[in-house]
């Protein structure tokens, strides 16, 4: 029998015990399940324990339900105790309390294989034995496991605002719905309470009287909205919101989102309400940085919106208000001493009160640091689980379970609801909370199914539902994927052909037959996934493949904002973040800051993992911080020498230093030696002739191209970014002599990179490659293609382009020069590296010369020689400044 605790009997410990005990009856698994609280009660906890009939809660009962896949069960239960109610009927929180012992109760009579233990203590520390934890109890004695589910609720509220004398006088109530908090100093003379939230709304209702008043502060003062009487639905949220662009484009569209649903329906409600399946995807996606800005300058209003009063509540409310028994403002306590048996309190304003009882109504405490839980104490000082991102609740994984500390143990330790609060934002309402329930108790059966064949999984330890051979050569395509070496492709074929049901299979064979800027039917593969996902999936393993989905048949738009929402809830799924980069093996979705944040974000998810240093190696030349680029690509090759991504990284190190001697010398060795795997090998030997084209070695490039970058050894979109685009340097710096053998490349090329390509990347490449073939018609097709085309990059972008190079084929030169100049600040834009934006500068170098404006030319590579060192840019400027000496007018000779 296995053995599982669940460390809290609130609503979310006691929605995660029925979820235990329904999954494993359904799955015919014997369970014991361990819910430890030393309340007497299980299931209304804090949140639904008090007794007041005026608490009502803040969602409608026909959103109340306990159970994601049944959605009117509330409503239900509520129907056969009252006929009368009503889906959008606001019941009394104590009556959900009761509805939530009862599902306890009948689910623990139901099952025939869980059986429920119920323990009245309280756990105070946790240590690994074996591979389960071993909890310790207040009481005395240990319980050993083999997993646990801390649902601890919200952290008790924080008190620093409040000076150690008010703390210490007996007028100050901490926790105000702890078991007779408001008994005594509460009872006598006005009360403070201080924070304007949910709890501030409850408790005013519950202290109010005629011979008092309550006076309730905030730093802001805003008090909570209420909901409409009669809610209309939620507003669909908008597919181009994006958390990755930043909080103040974010924040924009939001209130675009908003503008355009009150101008629709007649009310902002319905678009907060369509924000809410959205949230945590959009909250992960932003930067680190804005995150804190979101929490310092944008929560309180947030929260104001997000979560509501009741209709009833709001009357009462305002009826308190308009008597003057409810007092509310914006200030902070600065000061409090006790004066003849009550407390005189000082605002920050000024004013002063006379009170009976300052309330602590401030809400949960945010962070785990500092908290008096000895337990949460416990699992940080031992590395088990970690603070959360924005020093909020506790790091959690996608399916809950706690992010160890940097080399500490792994333990076998979930979380669930307000300690989540970090990765999800939103994570304390019911509907957050009974999703992660069933979500948290399928992951923890899963891990438990089966201890001496655990279910397999990748290399990261992302579960795959497949047989265990298919998954062995899933993993090893994996790694051949993150190395960029050649035979992921074979190896997924014979892993879907052990299983055909093999969704995660079919999904990466479609990302890989994907060509970067393709278009046309849906692949096979991607029809297969689809397909399989149906038949056998966990939520990982579909949200993958709704991911991949988007990206191949979506808009970019869509497929970007499925795969950053995918790898939001799953970090680890190092394919999609992959997919999501853009590397030699895929166009990704991000390019420049936004790819740097995710890469960046990634760092206590995969740590020092040979890949993820390539990844991050990557960014950091392209922040131009070459020594941290160099010693994280040095690290990731002495783990695995075909890291194919540190490769890419070093090779743009060496060249953007001007190290050309040796970073050819390096390249040429790795080619040497990995070469003949490495599915990177022309773009790595491109690197290898941009160091011999900077060295001025003609006769080196001219047989770096024969035996490298002939279309016998290339294909695909490589025959235009590699090799077209070598050609159209080798002509721009007079490297080559002749004509040049562009129409096989062309011939060998994808049809829809020359006639329709999907990305800026693409078009920039087939712009060069038609440039260097002569063919003005062909640019004038690509240029109509570039103004049709809905993204912004090509108009702004690739139509100039086209003008500019259809110009510098005419050999009409001032043209060249005017429309190439501006295009250098833009090229960027179309996600190429640095050494590929600069094929536009050689060509503007080369426009500029042709044309005579020697001053312009020398100064453009007086700037590339401080940029880096270049024996080319130095015998050209030496040329230029002879060309610029015999241009000048012979002195006048006297007679």
């Amino acid at each position: 029998m296995r053995r599982v605790a669940v460390v809290g009997a609130g609503a979310a410990g006691s929605l995660t015990a029925v979820q235990l005990m329904r999954q494993a009856d359904r799955l015919g698994r014997t369970v014991g399940i361990w819910l430890i609280d030393p309340a007497g009660r299980t299931g209304p906890g804090v949140a639904y324990g008090t007794s007041d009939p005026r608490h009502l809660l803040n969602v409608p009962a026909g959103r109340m339900s306990a159970f994601p896949d049944d959605p009117g069960h509330f409503l239900r239960w509520l129907t056969d105790r009252n006929p009368h109610t009503a889906p959008g009927d606001f019941v009394s929180r104590q009556v959900y309390g009761q509805y939530l012992s009862d599902i306890v109760e009948r689910t623990a009579e139901a099952c025939g294989h869980a059986r429920l233990h119920r323990v009245r203590d309280e756990v105070v520390a946790v240590r690994k034995q074996g591979s389960g934890p071993v909890l310790r109890l207040a009481g005395g004695g240990e319980l050993r496991v083999d997993a646990a589910v801390l649902a601890l609720g919200s952290l008790a509220p924080a008190q620093d605002w409040a000076g150690a004398e008010l703390r210490g006088s007996g007028h100050f109530v901490a926790d105000p719905w702890a078991p007779g908090a408001l008994e005594g100093p509460a009872e006598k003379g006005d009360v403070l309470l201080v924070g304007t939230g949910l709890t501030m709304v409850d408790l005013a209702a519950a202290l109010a009287r005629p011979d008092r008043v309550v006076h309730a502060v905030s730093r802001h003062g805003l008090l909570p909205q209420e909901h409409l009487p009669s809610p209309a639905p939620a507003a669909e949220a908008p597919l181009d919101l994006d958390g990755s662009r930043g909080l103040d484009a974010l924040r924009r569209s939001v209130r675009r989102h908003l503008s355009a649903t009150r101008r629709a329906c007649g009310d902002w409600r319905p678009a907060l309400d369509g924000l809410r399946p959205v949230t945590a995807a959009l909250w992960q996606q932003l930067p680190a940085a804005d995150r804190a800005r979101f929490l310092d300058e944008d929560l309180r209003t947030w929260e104001v919106h997000r979560h509501r009063m009741a209709p009833a509540t709001a009357a009462t409310l305002r009826t308190l208000l308009a008597s003057g028994l409810l007092r509310t403002g914006a200030g902070q306590v600065v000061g409090a001493v006790p004066v003849d048996g009550a407390m005189e309190v000082t605002l920050s304003d000024g004013t002063r009160l006379r009170v009976g009882a300052v309330v602590n109504c401030t809400g949960a405490r945010t962070g785990p640091r500092g908290t008096m839980d000895p337990l949460v104490r416990c699992v940080l000082e031992r590395g088990y689980g970690r603070t959360g991102p924005a020093g909020l609740g506790l790091d959690t994984a996608g399916d809950g379970r706690l992010v160890p500390a940097a080399g500490a143990p792994v333990l076998r330790l979930w979380t669930i609801g307000a300690a989540r609060r970090g990765n999800l934002l939103e994570t304390t309402a019911v509907p957050e909370i009974r999703a992660q329930a069933a979500e948290v108790a399928a992951s923890l059966l899963d891990v438990l199914t089966d201890r001496r064949t655990p279910a397999p999984a990748d290399r990261y330890g992302q579960r795959l539902s497949t047989s265990p051979e298919a998954a062995q050569l899933y993993d090893r395509a994996l790694g051949r994927i993150l190395a960029g070496s050649l035979g992921a492709e074979e190896l997924l074929n014979q892993a879907v052909a052990v299983d055909p049901d093999f969704a995660v299979g079919h999904a990466a064979l479609a990302l890989l037959g994907h060509e970067p800027g393709g278009a046309g039917p849906t692949p096979p593969a991607l029809t297969a996934a689809r397909r399989a996902a149906a038949v056998r999936a966990n939520d990982r393993e579909r949200s993958l493949v709704a991911a991949v989905d988007a990206c191949l048949t979506g808009t970019e738009e869509r497929g970007k904002a499925a795969l950053l929402g995918h790898i939001a809830g799953h970090p680890r799924d190092a394919l999609a973040v992959s997919a999501a980069v853009p590397t030699v093996s895929f166009n990704g979705v991000t390019c420049g800051e936004e790819a740097w944040a995710l890469v960046e974000g990634l760092s206590g998810t995969y740590g020092n993992d040979w890949w993820y240093l390539g990844q991050l190696a990557f960014v950091r030349q392209e922040q131009e911080r070459w020594e941290e680029a160099e010693t994280l690509a040095s690290r990731a090759l002495a783990a695995q020498p075909r890291a194919g991504h540190a490769v890419h990284a070093r090779a743009h190190v060496y060249y953007e230093t001007g190290e050309h001697r040796a970073g050819l010398a390096w390249l040429d060795e790795w080619l040497r030696r990995h070469g003949d795997g490495a599915s990177q090998r022309p773009h790595i030997s491109w690197h290898a002739a941009l160091h011999e084209l900077s060295l001025d070695n003609r006769p080196a490039l001219l047989r770096r191209y024969r035996q490298e970058l002939l279309p016998c050894k290339v294909s695909g979109g490589r025959l235009l970014v590699d090799s077209a685009s070598l050609l159209w340097r080798a002509r721009m710096t007079d490297s080559w002599n002749g004509d040049l053998p562009v129409t096989e490349l062309l011939r060998a090329a994808p049809p829809h990179w020359l006639d329709a390509p999907a990305t800026g990347f693409a078009a920039l490449h087939s712009a060069l490659a038609l440039a260097a073939a002569g063919d003005l018609d062909a640019l004038g097709q690509l240029r109509a293609h570039a103004l049709a085309h809905h993204q912004a990059v090509f108009a702004l972008v690739v139509a100039p382009l086209c003008d500019a190079l259809s110009a510098v084929v005419r050999e009409d030169w001032p043209q060249a020069v005017r429309r190439l100049g501006p295009l250098l600040a833009l090229v960027a834009r179309t996600g190429a590296s640095k050494a590929q934006q600069e094929v536009v500068e050689e060509t503007l170098l080369h426009a500029l010369i042709a044309g005579g404006e020697y001053d312009r030319a020398a100064r453009l590579l007086a700037a590339r020689l401080d940029r880096r060192a270049s024996p080319l840019d130095r015998r050209r400027l030496d040329a230029v400044h002879g060309r610029r000496a015999g241009w000048r007018a012979p002195a006048v000779m006297s007679t």
